[in-house]
């Protein structure tokens, strides 16, 4: 049972690397090219994922699942905007600093959209950050309308740089797009008093 795992995990490692390497181009990845950097049998992939295409979708998810909840805050953040946004630059960022499996995670989530996606993982997660602000009700669609703005931003991201001159290239950029993007959020949504 320990040599399966390890058969695993290495063809595990090895697709992460070809993910990263050929940068999301999920179709220039041959099961063969994984078998060989994994040094396995071919016969094994199919074994352990079914196919390659479920190995690679487990590897992101995995990946970005991992990310998200290893995520902890090391300040301590007075309101709720103030922790949402750090929540969402740290995310964002990771998009971009991770692009080719961000891109593959963000595609698979939409093509197949379920409650245990990285995308309704991370809803979640930004949830947590709202505390106070925003009505229980009110905090789903929040962080739906919140996610969907970045996976549009970061898979358009030349598009939205004309239309919103944003460089999110720049983590300055990025940082600066999260917070206003919060703000225009927070000012539809903050009940009064709240």
């Amino acid at each position: 049972m320990e040599k399966n795992i390890n058969v695993k995990n290495r063809i595990i490692e090895a697709t992460t690397e070809l993910i990263e390497q050929y940068n999301g181009s999920i179709k220039d990845i041959t099961a063969r090219m994984i078998a060989a950097k994994a040094e396995v049998g071919l016969g094994l992939i199919n074994y352990h994922f079914g196919s390659k295409e479920k190995l690679i979708t487990e590897c992101v998810q995995r990946i970005i699942g991992k990310v998200v909840t290893e995520f902890q805050m090391t300040k301590q953040y007075e309101t709720d905007k103030e922790r949402l946004t750090a929540c969402a630059v740290y995310v964002f960022d990771f998009l971009f600093e991770h692009s080719a499996i961000s891109r593959v995670s963000i595609l698979g989530d939409l093509q197949n959209y379920t409650k245990d996606c990285n995308s309704v993982l991370t809803q979640r997660g930004f949830s947590l950050s709202l505390k106070s602000s925003i009505s229980n009700e009110k905090k789903s669609m929040f962080v739906f309308i919140l996610i969907a703005a970045m996976q549009a931003a970061f898979l358009g991201s030349d598009t939205a740089k004309q239309l919103l001159g944003y460089d999110f290239t720049k983590s300055k950029d990025r940082a600066d797009y999260i917070s206003k993007l919060v703000d225009i959020l927070f000012e539809g949504t903050v009940q009064v008093g709240g």
